[in-house]
């Protein structure tokens, strides 16, 4: 599927009016490894809180996670932790790891079509790493955490809300992922979905499973095949 995707990036892409990107691992480079800063954050929180070792705080941190989706819903559901002060604290990390990317900002700027943000990180999170990338002014909207109701992809209820809040046609939508996992619901509503590689296997779909429509490595640079792909064909 990937080599018949890298020839030929823009074959039955539908007519498109909305672009949904994941933030982190999507826009940037796994490389830049800003989730590990977060885990250690997420870490140091619990264990601050709940006056817990690091190692019983990373062991509470996960069985919270595979439990509850997230570590975060699993503070908020058992322990009624303010969510605002969770993510607060974790996104508190060194955005400098991300380079910026004057590539992506004129690619989304000659690309077609509404573009918006979907992530499980907070508001402020997404706005410091796209005001690091330098290309915020192509959004418009960060569709957070908070407003899923703090329900995590890849939960099908936050799509559902994104979709009526923003009135998308998922038929000429797209949505952009780096986790294989959150393109599922995507997939069943009627987008075409597009799965970012990274260094983690794990991060990818299954065997046999079929709700990727397409795999690339460089984002802007397949963004640019199809605005040169578009900008040919109108010629």
């Amino acid at each position: 599927m990937s080599d018949s995707i890298s020839r030929a990036p823009d074959q039955g892409l539908p007519d498109v009016d909305v672009w949904i990107f994941d933030l982190d691992n999507t826009l940037y480079p796994s490389s830049c490894d800003l989730f590990e800063q977060v885990r250690r954050r997420i870490g140091g929180f619990i264990a601050e809180r709940f006056a817990l070792d690091m190692e019983d705080a990373s062991a509470l941190q996960r069985r919270y996670f595979l439990k509850y989706g997230t570590t975060l819903r699993g503070l908020m559901t058992v322990d009624g932790v303010s969510p605002e002060e969770f993510l607060d604290y974790v996104h508190d990390i060194d955005v400098t790891p991300v380079p910026p990317s004057p590539e992506l900002n004129e690619t989304l700027e000659a690309l077609d079509g509404r573009k918006l943000i979907f992530t499980n990180a907070s508001t402020a999170h997404a706005e410091r790493v796209m005001e690091r990338l330098g290309v915020a002014r192509h959004f418009e909207a960060i569709v957070d955490i908070a407003a899923s109701d703090y329900l995590p992809k890849p939960d099908r209820r936050a799509y559902d809300r994104m979709i009526a809040a923003h009135d998308i046609n998922p038929e000429t939508a797209v949505m952009v992922e780096d986790m294989a996992v959150n393109l599922v619901p995507a997939h069943a509503m009627g987008m075409t979905t597009v799965w970012v590689r990274t260094e983690h296997d794990w991060t990818g779909p299954k065997p046999g499973e079929t709700h990727v429509d397409r795999e690339i490595d460089d984002l802007a640079g397949w963004l640019r095949t199809i605005v040169d792909a578009r900008d040919g064909a109108s010629g």
